[in-house]
């Protein structure tokens, strides 16, 4: 009879409807969760019987719906190591199984999670509070390039970071058109060079190669001691950068310019309408005499009419460039393109518009800290920050299809397929995700169920009640 489907489909909806409550339970309980995804109940009816003309009651079950991909509110962090991922991904971590000479050892299978809140323990490594270990790609300090292309679990070495030799010097500059150095004479053409008004005068031309100011020719591309105060007076400060060798010693590196020939082309056969300009860095602060003091760094600048290099300058090196007895060795100077030039300029002086190096000292780690770049940072004692390890994200074709796991994190199956490098979404550092659940919603689903599942202990009093009156019918 009818009665008896009825109570049979009642205690499937009691059933459906007690799995809805035990979601909604679960959901509540993990509200402040970082990272929790919620599950809702997605109701599938079972039909026994339907014609045109009859239906048999059927039955409900309630089904787990997962919102993986559901992102919950971002929220900033006080902690540097905290992070969150806005948009599509998920952090790649390990578990650890056991301890062995006091250090982790990790399953060799890979979970994923958007709990973020990870810091680090006393191994180095990169834990969040539910006891996953971050994987990421570690980074050549020097280069800044990923070593490989798998991810393993993050450690962070706390030793000192290497000094670094400088390699490279960017340097950008505008050189002025007209150079105000003390021995300035604007009634004698070409006055502003290395060469003075009574040397023009009579004849000795040395001004091509200024690396000597005593009117003697020099080929060996220094100013000795003795003609440092000339040369001072006939070149423009270029500025000056902090360098280190091997050791991380530093050394100040010293510039300053020449204009050796001028637009008329005097003295050195320079094409009409052009100007050359030599660059020199002090050597040796303690020469004495005929003793090297600053040495050419060998190439010739020259402008056309606007005020551009022609030919082009992209960079140019110093070859063995030694400070005060301390061997750098060979640098790149670097311009780019346009990165030096003779503008109009009524100061007089260079104007440096860039000036730096990549170079450092050893230091000892700090800090450290997530980049937008989603990278992990470290920083020194020696004020460098380096990169030290690129986050390993990955991201799924149906995330919703990830097997929960405890510790609101997740692991692959073939409803998800397998899980694919990189993600979408960008790493924030200083951040947190929080639990995608929306408490009103909670409990207006809540009272739903609640009053459903009332209804389908009604149905069954009811029926009873029926098939009672049913079995008195005869007596």
């Amino acid at each position: 009879m009818s009665f008896f489907g009825a109570m049979s489909t009642a205690v499937t909806g009691i059933k459906a409807q007690s799995s809805a409550l035990g979601y909604i339970s679960d959901n509540i309980a993990n509200s402040q969760t970082t990272g929790f995804k919620k599950t809702e109940a997605s109701f599938l009816d079972i039909v026994t019987v339907a014609t045109s003309t009859n239906q048999q009651p059927g039955a409900v079950m309630a089904q787990p719906k997962y919102t993986n991909s559901v992102q919950g509110t971002i929220s900033s962090s006080s902690v540097a190591t905290n992070m969150a991922i806005n948009g599509n991904g998920f952090f790649v971590v390990s578990k650890a199984v056991g301890n062995a000479d006091n250090s982790p050892v990790f399953q060799d299978v890979d979970y994923y999670t958007r709990a973020g809140d990870f810091s680090m323990d006393k191994n180095g490594y990169l834990r969040n509070s539910s006891g996953y270990y971050l994987q990421g790609t570690p980074i050549d300090p020097t280069s800044g390039n990923l070593v490989g292309d798998s991810t393993g679990v993050v450690r962070i070495n706390q030793g000192f970071l290497a000094a670094h030799t400088t390699a490279l010097i960017n340097y950008q500059a505008n050189l002025p058109s007209t150079p105000k150095t003390s021995n300035y004479d604007t009634t004698v053409a070409g006055s502003e060079l290395l060469q003075t008004s009574a040397e023009k005068t009579s004849g000795t031309v040395f001004h091509n190669d200024p690396t000597n100011t005593s009117g003697t020719p020099a080929t060996d591309g220094v100013v000795q001691a003795q003609d440092e105060a000339a040369f001072l007076n006939r070149s423009v400060t270029g500025g000056s950068v902090t360098a280190y060798d091997a050791q991380g010693t530093a050394v100040s590196v010293q510039l300053r310019w020449v204009k050796v020939d001028n637009a008329n082309g005097d003295g050195s056969g320079a094409a009409p309408g052009t100007e050359t300009w030599q660059l020199f860095y002090k050597s040796d602060d303690s020469a004495t005499g005929t003793g090297a003091k600053w040495t050419n760094v060998g190439q010739n600048y020259t402008f056309d009419s606007q005020g551009n290099l022609s030919p082009a300058v992209a960079s140019t090196t110093i070859n063995n460039l030694t400070v005060n007895g301390d061997a750098i060795g060979n640098v790149t100077l670097y311009h780019g393109n346009g990165g030096v030039t003779q503008y109009a300029d009524t100061s007089g002086a260079v104007t440096v518009n860039k000036i730096d190096q990549d170079g450092y000292a050893a230091g000892n780690l700090v800090s450290i800290a997530v980049t937008d770049n989603g990278r992990i940072a470290g920083t020194y004692s020696n004020g460098k920050t380096v990169d030290l390890y690129q986050i390993g994200v990955a991201h799924f074709n149906n995330p919703d299809g990830l097997q929960k796991v405890d510790g609101a994190a997740f692991s692959a199956t073939g409803e998800s397929g397998q899980a694919i490098a990189g993600g979408s979404g960008s790493v924030v550092g200083s951040a947190l995700e929080d639990s995608n659940v929306d408490l009103s919603d909670e409990f207006s689903k809540l009272i739903i169920a609640q009053q459903a599942y009332s209804a389908n202990t009604r149905v069954i009093t009811a029926a009873d009640s029926l098939i009672q009156e049913t079995l008195n019918m005869k007596r």
